[in-house]
């Protein structure tokens, strides 16, 4: 039962939910996965004339999840009570299923609450949250295995001497992990490239098994990998925890998960050395607050995954964050998408402090061509 409201709380009287579909720049490709779009479901909570924003990547079938299951959840609450509002949604998926893309729904509604309850405050959300720095390390992220050379170089160049981004990541696993002599080369290109005073990251997305994954690391050994990321499927606990006892780079994952209990199992397994968290996908800030807490417990640290500008406020927030993910793709669309994005030059970016919420303004009417459904 909700908490009572009095007359004078805001209460939340809707949300506007709109999808979105932005072609890439240029074919993109993992070990796993191939795309040339992304979507982006964008959500904004409204009380009177205040809005808040949230989003999150998903295809479209998400935005009917939101408004036939979350809207009806949550309008006509008080907008303060945003722990009221998440049980709220998690008990209207209860039939659908928690995990998956009702995770990905709740992440992009919670967001938006969060933020709404930050603007009519008048208060930056991240002091809102609590803020336990000022300034979040970032790492540039892409890399893609259908970049040519050329592409390789100048992304990698471009963070690396251009914009001082000490951390840069690329994908490797190419054809599922079939061909690892390209794997090798590009590792070692990029290390070539940004040269020695940089660390270097890859990210299998799961293509490899643990043993292949191990001897990559070990091919490698020369170009100095700091982190490898999903050496196996996310899911695979055993294997990935086979590959942490076997090598020096930190292992990651989590970014797929979409409850707490899935971070729990993880943290128990002794699967990784730094768990990913993504705000838009793990149930939003609420849950991220209370998954932050449970890997602590452990001893490990959070890494953001992807969204760089939703999660920043809540990054900023987190006791035990070690850094965040600036991807190409998210990047690209955010600016696209949003007034007020934050930016990476020295490898940190600081949430806005004078401005409320998450200090961005939806550019809706310059975005409308992308608009699906």
């Amino acid at each position: 039962m909700p908490a009572t409201r009095t007359k004078s709380d805001p209460a939340l009287t809707g949300l506007d939910v709109g999808t979105y579909t932005i072609p890439t720049d240029s074919p993109e490709a993992d070990g796993t996965f191939a795309w040339d779009s992304t979507t982006v479901v964008v959500v904004r909570a409204r009380a009177g004339d205040r809005e808040g924003l949230g989003w999150t990547y998903a295809p479209p079938s998400c935005s009917k999840l939101i408004t036939e299951l979350l809207e009806p959840a949550v309008s006509g609450r008080c907008v303060w009570d945003t722990t009221g509002a998440a049980l709220s949604m998690l008990r209207a998926v209860r039939n659908t299923g928690r995990s998956g893309l009702a995770g990905y729904a709740i992440s992009a509604v919670d967001c938006a609450l969060w933020d709404l309850k930050a603007r009519l405050l008048d208060l930056p959300l991240f002091r809102l949250l609590g803020a336990a720095r000022d300034k979040i390390n970032i790492y540039g992220s892409g890399g893609f295995t259908t970049y040519s050379r050329q592409q390789l170089e100048d992304q990698l160049t471009g963070w690396v001497h251009g914009q001082q981004i000490p951390r840069v990541k690329i994908k490797i696993g190419q054809d599922n992990g079939n061909d690892i002599p390209r794997d090798l080369q590009r590792i070692f290109q990029a290390r070539s490239i940004i040269g020695n005073g940089a660390e270097l990251f890859v990210d299998a997305n799961g293509a490899y098994t643990a043993k292949q994954a191990v001897r990559v690391f070990e091919a490698a050994q020369e170009s100095r990998l700091a982190w490898f990321e999903e050496p196996v499927s996310s899911d695979h606990l055993l294997g990935l925890r086979t590959v942490k006892e076997a090598i020096t780079a930190d292992v990651a994952a989590g970014e797929y998960g979409t409850d707490l209990f899935y971070f729990q199992r993880l943290c128990q397994a002794e699967a990784v050395d730094c768990v990913q968290l993504d705000v838009s996908r793990c149930g939003g800030i609420t849950q991220w607050l209370r998954i932050a807490a449970a890997v602590a417990a452990y001893g490990l640290q959070v890494s953001g995954h992807c969204a760089p500008n939703l999660s920043a406020p809540v990054a900023a927030a987190t006791e035990n964050f070690r850094h965040l993910e600036w991807f190409h793709d998210h990047v690209r669309i955010e600016r696209t998408f949003f007034d007020g994005t934050l930016d990476p030059s020295g490898g940190a970016i600081a949430p806005d402090a004078g401005s409320p919420g998450n200090g961005l303004t939806f550019r809706g009417a310059a975005v409308e061509k992308y608009r699906v459904g």
